[in-house]
């Protein structure tokens, strides 16, 4: 099923991501996660993907185990690393194997090493393009309520936000945010630029105050002091961190949908359980009470 379906016919979408194993790891592990996270029975799961590729075949694995467990499969796509014969092959292996949705990413080269030679995509906008151009997905893209950390400013990002927009995405995700009012701003801008496809909230739940600390030092992302309290408070003791995480992302989710957000998705961390403890929060806000 293609994801832009979903998002025009249901009043509120919930989602949840999903990373696949680095290689020579536990692939039954990972079989397991998504086994569980269906059961959750969400609107689609996404499978991350490494900037160089070097997890795409396990993305692929992973978004069929999704789809085979009943449930519609948003796999993930860098280019910044691809040339464009690569990425064909990695769409046709996407189309034998039933995955019609893709996320489409620039993404980042890993730390140390440099861009191939024959790496041909700059922005995440010519990649929709190529994507759109080889057949029939739906295509998401990324998107930052407060900027993207290379862009000079958010006027700049939401410009280059409008070109990938008209390229040919369905939808948008954001990255996780932890003050809801930053997303209504941003989406007030958006609407001012003229965009208007579906914008869905990225919600992390912070159950780890080390793994919080490394998140805002790559992503740029703002504490509100009110989650810093928490940090702080019970950032050392591992069960009331985790307790107090699901609380605070339980009632971000309940202040969006009361605000006319219409999709919310999941970043998990691979931990279903927590998935679960938050859905079950709110089964009938989310309208997963059957």
């Amino acid at each position: 099923m293609f994801i832009r379906d979903l998002l025009q016919t249901k009043p509120v979408t919930f989602s949840c991501e999903l990373f696949p194993p680095k290689a020579g790891t536990d692939l039954a592990r990972a079989d397991e996660v998504v086994e569980q996270t269906a059961r959750l029975k969400p609107d689609f799961i996404s499978v991350t993907y490494g900037a160089s590729g070097n997890t795409s075949h396990n993305t692929l694995r992973m978004a069929r185990r999704i789809e085979e467990n009943g449930c519609t499969a948003l796999a993930h796509l860098t280019c910044v690393s691809a040339s464009r014969s690569d990425v064909a092959v990695r769409l046709d292996a996407m189309q034998q194997s039933g995955v019609q949705n893709v996320l489409a990413l620039r993404g980042d080269l890993p730390e140390g090493e440099t861009k191939p030679a024959d790496a041909c995509f700059q922005h995440a906008n010519e990649l929709v393009e190529a994507i759109r151009a080889h057949g029939e997905f739906c295509i998401g893209g990324a998107c930052y309520p407060e900027g993207h950390v290379e862009s000079a400013s958010q006027e700049e990002d939401i410009a280059n936000l409008k070109r990938k927009v008209e390229a040919g995405c369905d939808f948008l995700t954001t990255q996780m945010f932890f003050d809801n009012n930053v997303l209504y701003r941003f989406l007030y801008k958006l609407y001012a630029k003229g965009i208007t496809v579906p914008v869905l909230a990225g919600i992390m739940p912070v159950t780890n105050k080390k793994q919080m600390t490394r998140i805002i030092r790559l992503s740029g992302t703002s504490l509100p002091p009110r989650f810093q309290n928490i940090l702080d408070r019970f950032g050392d003791d591992s069960a009331a961190m985790e307790q107090a995480g699901i609380a605070y992302a339980t009632e971000q989710i309940i202040d969006l949908v009361a605000n006319g957000v219409r999709g919310v998705h999941l970043y998990t961390m691979n931990r279903p359980d927590i998935a679960g403890r938050i859905a079950s929060n709110l089964s009938h806000i989310l309208g997963k009470d059957a």
